[in-house]
């Protein structure tokens, strides 16, 4: 090859570079807990706002508050890192879908408390086993490193559930505690 040809070849690979932002590979089992983790925090955010409305005490509402938000923003920052790493996530859910979401339309009330914040303690479990296996196994890093930036997030609503729950004398699946009727 000459050097003119040598040249071009290195000037049209230069230009390909920075025509295009690099998009950082996501693997298989990143891309499946990004999706997990995008429908679970489109179920948390609508759980929380359905919450908001139905829950008999104050501090159950205001954590589902709390849930919603968080929920919603940690979507969004999903969103932002499918787009930065070029994959996509799922935009939208079918809540009748979700066992406990169905079942949670039917209720309020004290009643509405006792089986949202059981549902919290599990399923807010699950999500940090998730996230911490992604934090420490995942091929990504920029979606380990939001793994790891959501566990305390996730950590502060588990213990809030389960400090509620404790007042409520909710029955959690593993726990002693006697369950209200």
């Amino acid at each position: 090859m000459s050097l003119r040809n040598n040249f071009l070849v290195f000037v049209c690979c230069a230009v390909g570079a920075f025509a295009a932002p690099q998009q950082s590979q996501v693997s298989s089992a990143d891309k499946s807990f990004m999706n997990k983790a995008a429908d679970d925090d489109m179920i948390e955010a609508n759980i929380g706002q359905m919450a908001e409305s139905r829950a008999a005490k104050a501090d159950v509402r205001d954590f589902a508050k709390t849930l919603a938000d968080d929920h919603s923003r940690a979507y969004g920052e999903l969103l932002q890192l499918a787009n930065t790493t070029g994959d996509k996530v799922p935009r939208g859910i079918d809540i009748r879908r979700d066992r406990t979401a169905a079942q949670l339309t039917h209720l309020k009330g004290a009643r509405f408390d006792r089986v949202f914040l059981s549902d919290e303690i599990a399923s807010h479990e699950k999500a940090i086993a998730a996230f911490r296996r992604e934090a420490a196994h995942g091929s990504n890093p920029e979606v380990k490193a939001m793994a790891s930036r959501m566990i305390p997030v996730l950590q502060k609503h588990l213990d809030t559930a389960r400090q509620l729950a404790k007042s409520e004398s909710v029955r959690v699946a593993g726990s002693g505690t006697a369950k209200k009727s």
